[in-house]
């Protein structure tokens, strides 16, 4: 096949045909050639012209250090839709790229290829083991059939079970909302009733060694069960689960990723999780346990347990399983349908904005239903959702605060970077070295220990105490403190995040100190940069805005220990500062404003979270991406940003493509198509081009 006429790259948001020709695997040091076959001009400089490469001339442009970004991008990222002028269909065989730090382009006698001198790990390599979704419309003769063969009583049918589908979908994702809730207060409440009875007894008998190993081995209990669950029951299970959702509705198939058995160790997990100590949270699991039942209830059947009930068999497409799989669970309709939009979805329309708008009500009601009759008053519905800061009495504010808070999304984009920076080395780290089962489980376990050994530490060496009465917590702890007292550090560690949040939060002035808060801050930053990427479910929102509200109280301390009449209220400082660590670190805007403030309840403080959450992206994007987007890149899932790189206008196929390429006809034999899928597997690279003199047009 002549490659005399290969286009250049377009760029595609969804990568419906995934980009496998480029695997990852171990290390290795190789160059990829990719030759200039025969040209009919005879000349190497308009083949190279002819191919979208530029000539070798002075006028050239060089292949500067941007090649590699763009490179980079091309190789880590998705699919490449070529639109040339070669009338057939290539077929690229696998080929591993490696090289980062040196690399160019070479023009050598008509020969352009690619050479490198330093290798690079497997992470930073597409993956051949992810498939493409079908989400378009096959349009052939026997769909048009299918489609004429309908009544208006059919389709409305379809409509009709497509609502219902939607509220039951909402009904199920609240009740698994309220299980899990309900599990970390009554599993919270053991762990620390017992903690607390042992600490008050070692410190009057000088034992308090025996309270450090009784927390450990709570937190190892728990972590190992939540492990266990991951490593052994489905890996998949791990983590927020966001970044695997947004490929899947982004036309990339995850294995196993909206699978029964994946929702099962996913709500389990996470509640042990949780439980267990670890600086996660159960927000982002929820999503990704809302989007299993979608998918799973709309299609009427389980792979994972082998039952088909025979129902909903209209929506068994990967189209119509995609559009069931937006679900949100935060217990905020509004923003879960933005977040949704923001940060999920490509795909889009109207009637799916109402349908996910209907499913997320129908969520937010059932839960709060149950948490109505769990706490003794079935008719009020008032209860909060998953994500609550309580109310606000009064979050007045003028200029000057708001250019204090925009200061503070300064600091919140930077902190947000420093955490997405060590994050990716540690998640490097582990791609390279943590990759066996026993290697993940101790890892977890270890992480718990050190958590509950530094969270000890904090208790014991930091001795600030309040009276009692000041803090709502059910377990005060003494410690060191005179009667009457409580360890205000003990306040933010005796309890789940959700609950530490909270205090930081509404807390009254004095509870806490600056040197204090700046001794949790610090330590719980690194736990969490650790945490986020242990083999147990684990969700990001809570510990970002814990880590958030620290900082952003001790500004508040501070502003009303230099200006009392002014500053009176450290706790909006609180929620600023968890509003702009949080941004820095997923870099969301819209949805994430709406998130907060419903979750806080006061519409009038929704400009400075606006304000601070934009401040922190521009800050946070400075330095690189979100957190999602960085582990989907780690992941070597091959997903395309909304935008190409700058300067890739010169990228052409052939910087991407393997040498010798293999054809396909569109009038071509059955056992050549299957030689070729068999040799190959079916998540390569396709490559449709247009025809030489002599080519048959081309088959997709």
């Amino acid at each position: 096949m002549s490659d005399e006429n290969l286009g250049s790259v377009q760029y595609g948001r969804p990568s419906q045909v995934p980009f496998g020709s480029l695997t990852g695997g171990a290390p290795q040091q190789h160059q990829v050639r990719h030759r200039q076959l025969n040209n009919p001009s005879g000349t190497a400089a308009s083949a190279a012209a002819a191919a979208g490469v530029p000539a070798a001339s002075s006028s050239r442009p060089r292949a500067t250090s941007d090649y590699g970004s763009i490179r980079a991008s091309a190789l880590h990222q998705a699919r490449l839709r070529i639109e040339s002028d070669v009338d057939c269909v290539s077929y690229a065989p696998d080929v591993t790229v490696e090289g980062t730090e040196r690399q160019r382009l070479v023009d050598n006698s008509g020969e352009w290829y690619f050479e490198s001198q330093h290798a690079v790990s497997g992470e930073e390599l597409l993956s051949a083991k992810f498939e493409s979704l079908d989400y378009d419309t096959c349009e052939n003769s026997l769909w048009a059939a299918e489609d004429q063969s309908r009544t208006v009583w059919d389709l409305r049918r379809i409509e009709l079970c497509r609502w219902l589908v939607h509220l039951l979908i909402g009904v199920v994702t609240g009740a698994i909302a309220f299980f899990i809730d309900v599990c970390i207060e009554q599993l919270a409440k053991v762990k620390y009733r017992y903690m607390k009875s042992m600490l008050d007894r070692c410190i009057f008998h000088d034992c308090l060694i025996y309270a450090l190993l009784l927390w450990i081995a709570f937190n190892f209990i728990f972590v190992l069960i939540a492990s266990c669950l991951t490593v052994f029951g489905e890996p998949v299970a791990a983590g927020s689960g966001i970044p695997q959702i947004k490929c899947f509705l982004n036309g990339i198939q995850v294995p196993r990723v909206v699978r029964l058995r994946t929702l099962v160790c996913k709500v389990l997990g996470v509640l042990f999780s949780v439980v267990g100590g670890l600086a996660v949270g159960k927000e982002g699991p929820m999503i990704h346990s809302g989007s299993v039942v979608g998918a799973g209830l709309s299609q009427g059947r389980a792979a994972s347990f082998k039952f088909d009930l025979g129902i909903f068999e209209y929506f068994r497409t990967d189209a119509e399983k995609r559009d069931f799989a937006l679900r949100r669970a935060f217990g905020a309709p509004v923003g879960g349908v933005l977040f949704a939009l923001e940060e999920g979805a490509s795909f889009w329309n109207q009637g799916l904005t109402w349908r996910i708008f209907f499913s997320s009500m129908t969520s937010s009601f059932t839960l709060a239903f149950l948490l109505g009759f769990y706490r003794g008053i079935p008719n009020d519905l008032s209860n909060p959702g998953l994500i609550s800061f309580g109310k606000f009495d009064k979050l007045d504010y003028d200029l000057l605060h708001l250019a204090i808070f925009a200061c503070m999304g300064v600091v919140g984009g930077l902190s947000g970077a420093l955490f997405n920076t060590l994050n990716e080395h540690l998640t490097k780290f582990r791609h390279r070295y943590v990759t066996s089962k026993l290697g993940q489980l101790t890892e977890a376990v270890l992480v718990a220990s050190i958590t509950a050994v530094t969270s000890f530490v904090l208790i014991y060496t930091v001795r600030s105490c309040q009276p009692l009465g000041s803090d709502q917590m059910e377990y005060p702890v003494q410690m060191y403190c005179p009667d009457g007292k409580f360890s205000s550090m003990a306040a933010l560690l005796f309890q789940t995040p959700e609950a530490a949040v909270r205090s930081l939060l509404h807390d009254p002035v004095g509870t806490y100190s600056v040197t204090g808060l700046i001794a949790f801050c610090l330590p719980y930053l690194l736990i969490a940069t650790w945490t986020y990427g242990v083999m147990v479910p684990s969700g990001l929102f809570i510990p970002s805005l814990l880590i958030g509200a620290a900082w952003g109280r001790g500004v508040g301390i501070g502003l009303n220990l230099l200006f009392p009449t002014h500053f009176t209220d450290p706790g909006k400082f609180a929620l600023i500062g968890a509003a702009a660590q949080l941004g820095g670190i997923v870099r969301m805007t819209i949805s994430l404003s709406v998130i907060l403030i419903e979750a806080t309840g006061n519409v009038l403080f929704g400009l400075p979270i606006m304000v601070v959450l934009m401040v922190a992206k521009w800050v946070g994007d400075y330095f690189g991406t979100g957190i999602y987007d960085m582990h989907i890149e780690l992941a070597s899932v091959p997903l395309l940003p909304w935008e190409p790189p700058s300067r890739s206008a010169a990228v052409s196929a052939q910087a991407v493509m393997s040498s010798p390429v293999t054809c396909l006809y569109r009038q071509e034999r059955v056992s050549r198509i299957v030689e070729v899928m068999q040799q190959y597997g079916n998540s390569k690279l396709w490559v449709r081009a247009c025809i030489v003199d002599g080519c048959r047009s081309p088959v997709v």
